[in-house]
C-alpha cells in the first residue's frame, strides 16, 4: 500500500477518480483507504474542528442517521486536523452532554490528508473546510461537495445523493432534481436521452405503449418497479 508523501506532487482528486491511497489513524484504530472500504460506499467528511458548535450539530447528525447510511452498504468517516485525543474528547463530551454515541471514525489528521484532497480552508490556518467525499464500492470518487465554515451541512441531502447514484447506477437512469419529490415527475426517474434517429423515434413508440412516459422524445421517464 502506497502512503502518502509530503515531497509527492498531487493535483486535488475530482470526480471519477480513484480515491487516493493512504493509511490513516482514526478513533477506531489504523485504516487503510480506500482499500478496507473495498466493495462499500464511503462518505468522508471533513470538519473545521472538534469542540465547534456547528460541527458538533453535524457529528450528532451523521450518526443520528448512521444506520440507514449502513442500510445503503456506505460507512462513515470524519476528519479534521486535530490528535486523536482530541477526537476522543470531544466524542466523550457529546455522549455526556448530547446522550449521542459516535460509533463511526474519526480520522486524527497531521495535515497530510487535508493537503492531498485539496481541503485546508484558504485564509484559516490549517482548519479544514467542510468537504465531502462520496466514494463508490469501486472507490471511485462520485460526489465532492464543499460548505463554509459558517453553513452547516444538510445530512439528509447527503444520504439522498448516496441512495440516488446507487439507485441511477443500477437502473442505468438519471435523477431528476430534489427526487424522490420532484414537483413534476414525483419519484419517477429519467431515461438517458436518445443518442440518434433511430432511438429517438423507439423511444415515442415505446411511449405510446406505455412502456414508459415521454414529453418528447428527449424527456422520458418512468416508474422503477
Amino acid at each position: 500500500m502506497k502512503q502518502i508523501n509530503e515531497t509527492e506532487q498531487k493535483g486535488m482528486p475530482l470526480l471519477g477518480d480513484d480515491f487516493p491511497e493512504m493509511v490513516v489513524q482514526t478513533t477506531r484504530g489504523e485504516l487503510n483507504l480506500p482499500l478496507d472500504y473495498k466493495g462499500k460506499w464511503f462518505v468522508l467528511f471533513s470538519h473545521p474542528a472538534d469542540f465547534t458548535p456547528v460541527c458538533t450539530t453535524e457529528f450528532i447528525a451523521f450518526q443520528q442517521r448512521y444506520d440507514k447510511f449502513k442500510a445503503l452498504n456506505c460507512e462513515l468517516i470524519g476528519l479534521s486536523v486535530d490528535q486523536v485525543f482530541a477526537h476522543i474528547k470531544w466524542e466523550e463530551w457529546i455522549k455526556e452532554n448530547m446522550d449521542v454515541d459516535i460509533k463511526f471514525p474519526i480520522i486524527a489528521d497531521t495535515g497530510k490528508v487535508a493537503e492531498t484532497l485539496g481541503i485546508i480552508h484558504p485564509g484559516k490556518g490549517t482548519n479544514t473546510v467542510r468537504a465531502v467525499f462520496i466514494v463508490d464500492s469501486n472507490s471511485k470518487i462520485r460526489i465532492i461537495l464543499y460548505y463554509p465554515q459558517e453553513l452547516g451541512r444538510n445530512i439528509d441531502e447527503i444520504l439522498r445523493v448516496v441512495k440516488a447514484m446507487q439507485i441511477s447506477d443500477k437502473n442505468k437512469v438519471a435523477m431528476p432534481a430534489n427526487w424522490p419529490n420532484n414537483e413534476i415527475l414525483k419519484d419517477r426517474v429519467i431515461i438517458p436521452p436518445a443518442t440518434d434517429v433511430k432511438i429517438s423515434k423507439e423511444r415515442l413508440k415505446n411511449a405510446k405503449k406505455g412502456v414508459f412516459k415521454c414529453e418528447d422524445w428527449w424527456f422520458c421517464h418512468k416508474k422503477l418497479k
